[in-house]
């Protein structure tokens, strides 16, 4: 009975906040349309904070779940890999274009600051991210491994770019239409990367970081040596004498040693990265160091 209570009163406010907005939706409301009393309410949910975290929670949970059923479904079809992650595209894209409040990066205030919810949407952005992997490495296998998160950032990229047009309403399209043409996409992509074979530009130890999951010290400094490797590798291919690559190296080799001393000495890093913004090919790298140091 107080589980149905709960229930009622959660599928209520999911419908409440989708028609409303976070902010017009209020508890009173929410209670009148359950058909209790507003105290009634505040025994299963503190606040509202804690209400619209539970709606957001549950209508992501309820896109998984949709996507499992219809996994499970493929499995009595003969349906190639290509058409089974179209069809989960297209589940997305109308799932999120009926929930656009919930599906897309939340950022009204005050709830955006509230740390249950704050909680809750690192959560939900983790699970997203690995559900697309999987939906990736399903349709594609193993040839995308070694640059899968690349493609997941693609994907996810034009997933979200194209939907910003469908939520303005500018797109004509059926969205199982648009989620052929975002497949087709993705194909194209994958299949460049698998010919050319490019070094990935997003891999495991960056991968989940974001505006809701920053990058920490330890993290910076490895990328930083990521850099400094790259440079160095970028040194020995220069159509220069060896003694002025094997110069520059040490120049590499000192800023690295340099950039990975705590504290560091600025004024030595200044001089050193100047040095090497004096040889062109290398600019970029040092343009690129002085923005993961700054």
């Amino acid at each position: 009975m107080e589980d149905a209570r709960k229930n009622k009163i959660l599928d209520t406010a999911i419908e409440l906040f989708r028609a409303k907005g976070y902010s017009s939706a209020s508890m009173q409301d929410i209670a009148e349309a359950c058909g209790m009393a507003k105290a009634s309410i505040y025994k299963f949910f503190a606040s509202k904070e804690e209400l619209f975290t539970a709606a957001f929670v549950a209508c992501h949970q309820t896109l998984l779940d949709r996507a499992a059923a219809l996994e499970r479904e493929e499995a009595w079809l003969n349906l190639s890999p290509k058409e089974k992650l179209r069809r989960k595209v297209e589940i997305q894209l109308e799932y999120t274009v009926a929930n656009h409040l919930f599906m897309i990066d939340f950022k009204e205030l005050p709830i955006a600051t509230n740390e249950h919810f704050i909680a809750a949407w690192k959560r939900k952005k983790a699970a997203l991210h690995a559900w697309r992997r999987e939906l990736l490495i399903e349709a594609y296998g193993d040839p995308i491994e070694p640059y899968v998160w690349d493609v997941v950032a693609i994907f996810r990229g034009i997933h979200l770019e194209y939907l910003s047009f469908v939520q303005q309403k500018v797109i004509a399209l059926p969205m199982a239409e648009l989620a052929a043409f975002i497949v087709d996409r993705m194909d194209a992509v994958i299949s460049d990367m698998i010919r050319t074979q490019p070094k990935p530009v997003i891999e495991p130890y960056n991968a989940f970081y974001s505006y809701l999951n920053p990058s920490d010290a330890p993290a910076r400094e490895e990328t930083v040596r990521r850099l400094v490797d790259l440079m160095d590798k970028r040194i020995g291919e220069l159509a220069k004498p060896e003694d002025t690559k094997k110069e520059l190296q040490q120049v590499a080799a000192m800023l690295r040693a340099e950039c990975e001393r705590v504290p560091s000495n600025t004024t030595l890093i200044r001089v050193l990265t100047a040095y090497l913004d004096g040889v062109p090919e290398l600019r970029s790298y040092v343009r690129q160091l002085y923005n993961l140091l700054s």
